[in-house]
């Protein structure tokens, strides 16, 4: 028998296995014992109330054993000698359509301007500690997009875009906790998110993708009105079937280099962004009206939305309980949506994934 309940826990028996086993069984009316497996499928906190509760979603298992959740990366197959898509840009964008490239039986070439993950260590410090920018390796630039070195949460409204849970696994099936899946407000963590970029690089080099790194776009190839491939540091010619821009925000080169080649860019409504910081404390007394926040309850977080006028005014991404590991205002305003444009000969497909990596 297998069936999904619902509970409403204090967040003291919600962090217990046991105890969320014995009260899900005497829900059901059923022995405990009798449980043979017990998986979590949604999680979060309820703290409209004077006390919080944490809702949980449920399945368990009694006599039946569990469907293992199919693994994305098992329908992958080499990818080597299939047509080429070169995809511009190593953020998340660029690693997901490379993904998405070796399912559908494309081979993605990468390239990105800046160093890999472990590479840009070096330079986030010279900005830190010297104030010295490289124009191509920076919170910006580089392996995993600005999002990388910024706390890691997963937040969207695009939930008509595609599959969220997709993305979820497949970052799952390259390091990051199984919580992601059952969260409200998945994390990952900036302390977690490069290994993983490095796990998926490993992934397309496996299948047979490509990925290089101190490659600049400086030229894009183009005969009859189709784009035929790259040029690259000014003079490397790079061919494939297709060419995926995911550039990102702060690629503005690409931007110029192709609205003065005459490809047409559908523009983005203008959005400016301003930092807030609170106490953590604060917003934990706010949120679970607690002096003192329950040691088994997470830092509190909050989202805000109003209109004014015509113009829409929302919080973007909070970092409850988080340390300033990012470079302020303009990392934040950089990772705040990725763009992905496909171009097929002079047309170009946009697609926009709005939220944080």
């Amino acid at each position: 028998m297998k069936k999904e309940i619902e509970l409403r826990l204090l967040p003291s028996d919600a962090a217990n296995t046991g105890k969320v086993k014995e009260i899900a069984a005497a829900q059901c009316r059923l022995p405990s014992q009798s449980i043979d497996e017990m998986v979590y499928l949604r999680r979060s906190i309820d703290a409209r109330g004077s006390q919080p509760y944490v809702q949980l979603k449920i399945a368990i298992f009694s006599g039946e054993s569990i469907e293992p959740e199919p693994i994305i990366l098992k329908g992958f197959h080499t990818v080597e000698q299939r047509p080429k898509v070169l995809v511009i840009g190593a953020g998340p964008a660029g690693y997901f359509a490379a993904l998405e490239l070796i399912e559908l039986g494309y081979k993605p070439i990468v390239l990105d301007r800046g160093k890999d993950v472990r590479a840009r260590r070096r330079d986030l410090k010279a900005i830190q500690q010297l104030g010295q920018v490289h124009p191509d390796s920076n919170y910006c630039f580089g392996e995993g997009g600005a999002g990388t070195y910024s706390d890691g949460k997963l937040y969207t409204r695009s939930h008509k875009r595609g599959s969220i849970e997709k993305a979820l696994r497949l970052l799952v099936e390259h390091g990051a906790d199984t919580s992601i899946l059952i969260d409200t407000h998945p994390h990952i963590g900036s302390n977690k998110l490069p290994q993983i970029v490095a796990n998926i690089r490993a992934t397309i080099l496996e299948y047979g993708g490509e990925v290089h790194f101190n490659t600049r776009v400086t030229d894009v190839i183009i005969r009859d009105h189709t784009i035929l491939g790259v040029i690259a540091n000014d003079n490397a010619a790079i061919y494939a079937h297709a060419v995926v821009m995911a550039t990102g925000h702060s690629a503005r080169d690409i931007y110029e280099l192709l609205a003065r080649r005459g490809v047409t860019i559908e523009a983005k409504p203008f959005a400016l962004g301003v930092r807030i910081e609170h106490p953590q404390a604060l917003i934990d007394e706010i949120q679970y009206k607690q002096a003192h926040r329950d040691e088994y309850l997470p830092p509190s977080s909050y989202k805000l939305t109003s209109q004014v006028g015509n113009r829409g005014v929302f919080s973007f991404c909070m970092c409850p309980g988080g340390f300033d590991c990012s470079c302020g205002y303009q990392t934040r305003r950089n990772c705040s949506k990725w763009n992905v444009y496909v171009a097929e000969g002079l047309s170009i497909r946009q697609f926009r994934y709005s939220g944080c990596y």
